[in-house]
């Protein structure tokens, strides 16, 4: 498979990937062959990459630490949840902790996997697939850093509950300061410790993980301004994971590649991110997910086929040249030729 913008997709092609609506149902499914509609329906909903099968690297896989199984089930608790707080109803904290237990199971059964965020993003299933990207980094990086079943478990459900203090505001309605919606003078992230206090099976830390989750080490974030030693070691995890994933997000204001939103976060060491979080977090993530099309500094473009625990930066690189009627098909292991290195990822 092939990892392309959807500007380069053409008709006939077909869809290596599975994409989800916000309720965790197909909304299309692997294999289906392209038409012109469902392409422009997918630039509709703000679809801009999509996994594309193609024969030449028809055995790259993404290797998702997570299954597609995993996430739908845990997108529906998700979705059921996140309805319930719009509606003003209560919302099964039980259900969202057998989740939670879904991708512990997923996780550490999968240690040497690096992550690679790849699900396609569409403006339905945005926040559901961001709540799912922030708790695999959190899980993942959490799991490195020697944290115990029940402390990642607690880690894992502030990472995917962290922004829920965003459902349920209101886009309308003000009061009588200077027409800002009263819903909008509270932090998310106070409405969200408000939520999860609340859920003893949770326990306190999981709604403080949503509390300080803007809070930054040099006292400059939100809502309370705290210094480094007074964020929790989990609120700085999911810190890192958040950015990260709202860095890579199109639809959000992101849409920079895994690269470069590394080169970031490295750039906010100490400031706005812890640094020993950094360090843990840049081992365990995919710089260049399986898929990518890349251009070596040798002015090759292939794409990356597989990667290589502890180098992310050095993932192997298929290269496909026209030779006639057939295809010169090669292979550069970045991690045995130090000289060679990538120089800009292909869209």
């Amino acid at each position: 498979m092939k990892y392309v913008g959807l500007e380069n997709v053409e008709p006939g092609q077909v869809l290596g990937k599975s994409i989800y609506s916000g309720n965790g149902r197909v909304l299309l499914a692997a294999g289906v062959s392209l038409t012109v509609y469902m392409i422009n329906t997918l630039n509709r909903i703000g679809v801009t990459m999509l996994y594309i099968q193609d024969p030449v690297f028809d055995d790259v896989d993404p290797e998702e630490i997570v299954s597609e199984v995993t996430k739908q089930a845990v997108m529906q608790e998700m979705n059921d949840a996140f309805e319930a707080i719009r509606s003003g109803k209560e919302w099964s904290s039980r259900n969202i902790g057998i989740s939670i237990g879904r991708i512990l199971d997923d996780v550490m059964s999968s240690k040497e996997l690096l992550i690679q965020l790849t699900d396609i993003r569409t403006e339905d299933n945005a926040h559901f697939v961001h709540a799912m990207n922030v708790c695999l980094m959190s899980t993942v990086i959490g799991m490195n850093m020697g944290l115990n079943y029940s402390q990642l478990k607690e880690l894992s459900i502030g990472a995917l509950l962290h922004d829920i203090g965003k459902i349920g505001l209101r886009a309308a309605g003000a009061d009588s300061n200077n027409g800002v919606p009263i819903e909008k003078k509270v932090h998310h992230t106070w409405r969200g410790f408000e939520q999860l206090k609340s859920k003893q099976e949770f326990g306190l830390m999981v709604a403080h993980i949503a509390l300080q989750h803007h809070e930054q080490p040099d006292g400059l974030g939100e809502p309370r301004g705290l210094t480094a030693a007074e964020i929790h070691p989990y609120a700085k995890i999911v810190a890192a994971s958040n950015l990260f994933d709202n860095l890579i997000n199109p639809l959000h204001g992101g849409g920079h590649s895994p690269d470069e939103a590394c080169e970031k976060l490295m750039a906010m060491s100490e400031k706005q991110l812890d640094h020993e979080i950094l360090v843990h977090f840049i081992r365990n993530i995919s710089v260049y997910p399986n898929g990518t099309a890349v251009r070596l500094s040798t002015k090759e473009t292939g794409v990356v086929v597989r990667q290589h625990r502890g180098l992310p930066g050095r993932p192997i690189v298929r290269i496909a040249q026209a030779n006639g009627d057939k295809l010169d098909i090669s292979e550069v292991d970045l991690a045995l030729h130090p000289t060679v290195f990538i120089e800009t990822v292909l869209t």
